[in-house]
């Protein structure tokens, strides 16, 4: 996050001017009123203060604005947290709250490291009704809330960022970001971001107030929750999850005090539940958009889902509620974040023509993108496409008689990645070609059920110049899994330069059968076989890059089937946890051109016992698979720094 530092810096300057030139009006930045001035928040507030803006202050141990008493924080005040699981500021009941922040001038709250969990974020409690009672207690502290007062008032809240929350309060629970216990509707909460949080962005106890304008980006539990018969209205939320193992967007638990939340806008590029109900709870919500989730309503309980009305209707799980975003996330543009899920188109269904995606543009790859026979997708340099950790439900897929053409380039290649780039996030490329193979015309693939095979080795699916893809090999069933790239049955008239395929679950590239031919491939810690082919495939790769750094890889090479003899030149392949550089099954075989091997326990293994003559090296086959002959020049990837692009 660049936020603190840059408001930090523009209040300096700000407070400069500010003191220069101000006057005795309503625009004057009020100083700390405090006779000690202390810069450490901690113990008991018991007479009215306001902060100083032009100082910095650090949250050193429980701060409660005690009742009767209340709290000005002007705007541009920043207050820094130590880190402890006792550092909150809590506003009990019958005390009062007054942030000033303003759009250029919010109030920042945050941590010392601006991490997740290091504090315990801001506390209201209030007066209202809670069903659990008058003078219930909260988990935190001891603090007392609840009564019978909707119309109570805790104070008010304009531009406030807080950041690091979260902290652990026992092994069941944690602090949010925004904690609300019973607080009434003469509260006012205008303009709140709630970051990085290591429990809930925001979580009202009942109470009544409503909340205008509220950002939640990479909150760790729910972005949104709600219990005791919350009742209030929501309106303009703008939910982002760009990280890994988040709860949802919105919990709801407890009786329906039917809260409303009017234009909910949610986010997730590693999918997850959005909104998910438990017991009774429910709420009114207008205008839902939701991208990237894989559960859009869970009803955890089985509780009644006519208590989730969504757009005038009863909610339906099996709909998605994807549409265009109702809250543009430019209104939070005074956060400052350095995400912004409106950036993101989705990437789904069917091609059926020529569709071209915009460099300038963020693409999220939401479930299967097909490109149909006659289709053509076009993919400029530069373009970065997330993937949705949806496992096997995500994928690219060109079927037989459709084209794909990735236009990268040297300075600006094309990416495709699951958020986090780990290992069987998503199902990665796959082509299916008219060439020829073993098994047929239209055989079946086991991705799918894609139809693939013909009589054409001449076939063009279209080009893959400077591509880098992270993080497939989603398992499909017990016995496979995706690959990074997979081409069934793809013509030599097809061109394939500058692939590099990195931490795939499965192999980094495999041929099923066909023709084509490659140049410049890389491939880095793919758990199963860097390249596989099978089916009868004979054409030609030349430049490969293999590098082994983890342990339980299959091996670098894999080939299985009938020997078409496809053809190896400058293949370099390093390991350095041992295994099986190359792998020969049934009749298999090549003929590989300068081979240089390091560090594998195991150079050859003909697996099934077939013709280790087969495999030709340096024009010499082989008579041993401890033949002495992969000692050739590494190929040289100093220039490859493209296969260093990320998301």
């Amino acid at each position: 996050m660049k936020t603190m530092k840059n408001i930090a810096a523009m209040f300096a300057v700000l407070t400069a001017v500010t003191f220069a030139s101000c006057s005795s009006n309503d625009d004057t930045i009020p100083v700390d009123d405090d006779p000690a001035g202390s810069t450490d928040l901690t113990g008991n507030l018991t007479e009215d203060r306001v902060l100083d803006p032009s100082v910095e202050y650090s949250v050193t141990g429980p701060f409660l604005v005690k009742s009767g008493v209340k709290l000005t924080i002007p705007a541009g005040t920043v207050i820094v947290s130590e880190v402890g699981q006792d550092r909150y500021i809590a506003v009990e009941k019958g005390a009062e709250i007054d942030i000033q922040g303003t759009s250029t001038l919010p109030v920042i709250m945050r941590s010392e490291n601006n991490a997740p969990g290091d504090w315990g974020g801001l506390l209201l409690c209030g007066n209202a009704v809670t069903t659990e009672g008058v003078d219930a207690t909260a988990e935190v502290g001891g603090l007392i809330y609840g009564g019978t007062n909707n119309n109570d008032s805790s104070g008010n809240i304009d531009y406030l960022i807080i950041q690091g929350a979260g902290a652990q309060i026992n092994s069941e629970s944690q602090y949010n970001g925004l904690t609300l216990y019973a607080v009434g509707s003469g509260t006012t909460i205008d303009n709140v971001a709630l970051i990085d949080g290591a429990d809930d962005g925001v979580e009202f106890f009942g109470g009544t107030v409503s909340v205008n304008n509220l950002y939640l980006e990479n909150n760790e539990d729910d972005a949104v929750d709600w219990t005791e018969g919350w009742s209030g209205t929501v309106t303009n939320t703008y939910v982002l999850h760009t990280i890994e193992g988040f709860s949802t967007a919105v919990e709801a638990d407890g009786v329906n005090g039917n809260p409303k939340l009017v234009n909910f806008t949610a986010f997730s590029s590693t999918g997850g539940t959005a909104l998910q109900f438990k017991k009774e709870s429910g709420a009114t919500i207008t205008g839902l958009s939701l991208t990237g989730y894989e559960t859009s309503i869970d009803m955890r309980d089985n509780g009644p889902l006519s208590n989730v009305i969504i757009d005038g209707e009863i909610g339906d799980p099996n709909t998605t509620y994807i549409a265009p975003p109702t809250v543009d996330v430019s209104m939070f543009a005074w956060v400052n974040s350095n995400q912004s899920g409106s950036e993101f188109a989705i990437l789904e269904g069917s091609i059926t023509t020529t569709v071209t995606l915009d460099p300038a543009q963020r693409y999220l790859l939401n479930n299967a993108y097909i490109v149909q026979n006659g289709g053509k997708l076009i993919i400029p340099a530069g373009t970065k496409i997330t993937a949705r950790d949806g496992g096997t439900e995500v994928y690219i897929a060109v079927l037989k008689g459709g084209a794909i053409e990735i236009n990268g380039t040297s300075s600006n290649p094309v990416v495709m990645s699951s958020q986090s780039a780990q290992p069987g996030d998503w199902g990665g490329l796959t082509i299916c070609g008219d060439a020829p193979t073993t098994e047929g015309v239209n055989a079946t693939a086991e991705v799918g059920g894609f139809i693939y095979g013909g009589n054409n080795p001449n076939d063009d699916s279209g080009n893959i110049d400077y591509l880098v893809i992270l993080g497939t090999g989603a398992q499909i069933n017990s016995e496979s899994q995706y690959n990074g790239v997979s081409l069934y049955a793809v013509g030599d008239q097809t061109s394939i330069n500058n692939l590099a395929v990195i931490n795939g679950a499965d192999d980094g590239i495999e041929f099923f059968g066909g023709t084509v031919n490659a140049t410049n491939l890389y491939f880095e810690n793919n758990e199963d076989d860097s390249v596989d082919w099978t089916e009868g495939w004979n054409g030609t790769v030349t430049n490969t890059y293999v590098l082994h750094a983890i342990e339980g890889f299959s091996t670098a090479i894999e080939a299985d089937g009938i020997n078409n003899n496809p053809t190896f030149t400058n293949f370099t392949a390093i390991s350095s946890t041992g295994g099986t550089a190359l792998q020969f099954k049934k009749e298999s075989g090549a003929t590989m051109t300068n081979v240089l091997l390091t560090g594998y326990t195991t150079n050859v293994d003909m697996r099934d016992n077939g013709p280790i003559g087969n495999v030709i090296i340096d024009g010499v086959p082989l008579s041993s698979p401890v033949d002495d002959v992969f000692s050739g020049t590494a190929v040289d990837i100093s220039g490859w720094a493209w296969i260093n692009a990320r998301l």
